[in-house]
């Protein structure tokens, strides 16, 4: 078996209201040579305080990741959420994501 690193970047995004951070999230841009000469952006990890809720912040941090996919180049974002986080798929839904498979984990 022939084992080779490839680079990724990571970037994580913070929104501060009143110098107190309110959200976050990340988006990791992974090359992919298959058929792609172009990297992929994988958004992870989008959390609002519950306070903070409802203002738009959320959808702030979808815009701003978009933005920095097509930023790089990226010819495709996957973001990722849980199953019981149904306020986070129709979030994604209105952005243009689309419900496209299934994620498979396991902790180690």
């Amino acid at each position: 078996m022939n084992i080779q690193e490839i680079s990724s970047k990571g970037i994580r995004l913070s929104l501060k209201v009143e110098g107190k951070e309110v959200g976050r999230a990340r988006i990791y841009l992974i090359e992919n040579d298959l058929d792609h000469d172009r990297p992929y952006a994988l958004f992870e990890d989008l959390f609002v305080e519950e306070e903070a809720r409802g203002f738009g912040y959320g959808s702030q941090l979808v815009n701003a990741a978009i933005d920095l996919a097509k930023k790089h180049g990226c010819y495709k974002i996957i973001g990722t959420s849980r199953h019981e986080r149904k306020r986070v798929h129709q979030l994604y839904e209105r952005f243009g994501f689309k419900d496209h498979g299934k994620e498979f984990r396991m902790d180690l």
